[in-house]
């Protein structure tokens, strides 16, 4: 399967955008094996620097993870005031506290007009661009959480260890 829509500038990426390598995850806040694959991505863009762009989407499994549309919702009222990675990380790193008062609180750690995220969280747009990427994952056929795709296309190896790495740097060789 190939990604679809491409990343574009609506995406949420870190890292140079003419990296030879664009990895993308579709990936649900409140999911526990997106949360042991998000250290191991935190060590992958280490690794790879320059030679890696990572996208995040949101895909929140709602029915599995009652708490994932806010968390994926309260990323994007982050990005809104340019900490969507801030937001990103601190919401993976307490992916058991994920209740509203414990999302006001991250937002008041990392400093954000907690007001204006407080109304941003409760907004239709932002609704709208969690369930624009939940959509388009379903589209690129994404059935789970965490979904990789490198280079637009759909990514069905092992993540775990240096599985994905190793299979990273195969790729970088033949470019």
């Amino acid at each position: 399967m190939s990604l679809r829509p491409p990343v574009s500038a609506d995406d949420h990426s870190s890292g140079k955008n003419d990296a030879p390598i664009e990895l993308v995850e579709y990936g649900d806040y409140e999911c526990p094996h997106c949360g042991r694959a998000y250290p191991i991505l935190q060590k992958l863009q280490h690794k790879m620097g320059d030679d890696l762009r990572f996208i995040f989407r949101n895909f929140p499994l709602a029915e599995m993870h009652p708490h994932a549309i806010m968390a994926a919702t309260a990323a994007e009222a982050a990005a809104l005031q340019g900490k969507f990675w801030e937001m990103h990380d601190i919401i993976f790193e307490h992916q058991q506290e994920l209740s509203g008062h414990a999302l006001i609180d991250f937002a008041e750690q990392l400093k954000l007009d907690v007001n204006k995220f407080a109304n941003d969280i409760r907004s239709q747009a932002l609704a709208d661009k969690v369930e624009e990427d939940f959509e388009s994952g379903m589209r690129s056929g994404v059935n789970g959480t965490p979904t990789f795709f490198i280079n637009g296309v759909k990514y069905e190896g092992s993540w775990e260890d240096e599985d994905l790495y190793e299979y990273l740097q195969a790729v970088l060789k033949d470019i």
